[in-house]
This record gives structure tokens, C-alpha cells and sequence, in this order.
């Protein structure tokens, strides 16, 4: 079976087909809300979309780790990564299926 990913691309098709706004105007709904939400996510680190998730923002320590193709151990350096929380309604909703 073959995977295939859900895109942006899709969605701006999405939008245009359902709602039957242009293909312009559909990429820039779609641009804008990408870009306001990774700018929230900075500024405030939490972003709550109610019966989807939250995203927040984990700050992880750095930590040793390894390389498994030759076994030498490398400092992963500390960095922030993104973490995404569905809701209850959304786990429910992809579980039903």
C-alpha cells in the first residue's frame, strides 16, 4: 500500500472546491493561518484549536546520544520542538472510523 500525504497544495484544492473561493485566495487563507500560528507558537508557546488540539512548545535538554551506523556516541544539542495534543472530540472522531 501505497502512502500518500495530506499537503498544503490539498488543502488550498480543498478550500477552492468547497467553498469555491479562488485558487489565490484559497493559498493565501491557507499561508495566513500557517504563518499565524507559528507566529503565536513563538510568542506565546501554546496554541489551543478547540475540537482539534493544542500545540505547544517542549524545550528539550541537551543529552548524549548515539549514532546506530557506527556506534559513537554525539551531544544532541538542546533545542525546542513542536508537540501537538489532539482533543478528545478529534480522537474520538478518527477512532469511530
Amino acid at each position: 500500500m501505497l502512502k500518500k500525504n495530506f499537503t498544503r497544495k490539498n488543502i488550498y484544492k480543498k478550500i477552492n472546491q468547497k467553498i469555491g473561493f479562488s485558487k489565490n485566495f484559497s493559498n493565501k487563507i491557507v499561508d495566513d493561518f500557517f504563518n499565524i500560528l507559528t507566529k503565536e507558537l513563538i510568542n506565546l508557546n501554546k496554541v489551543k484549536i478547540s475540537s482539534f488540539g493544542t500545540f505547544d512548545i517542549l524545550n528539550k535538554s541537551k543529552r548524549i546520544g548515539r549514532n546506530p551506523k557506527n556506534n559513537k556516541e554525539a551531544i544532541i544539542a538542546a533545542r525546542k520542538v513542536v508537540r501537538f495534543k489532539a482533543s478528545k472530540f478529534l480522537r474520538k472522531k478518527i477512532n469511530s472510523q
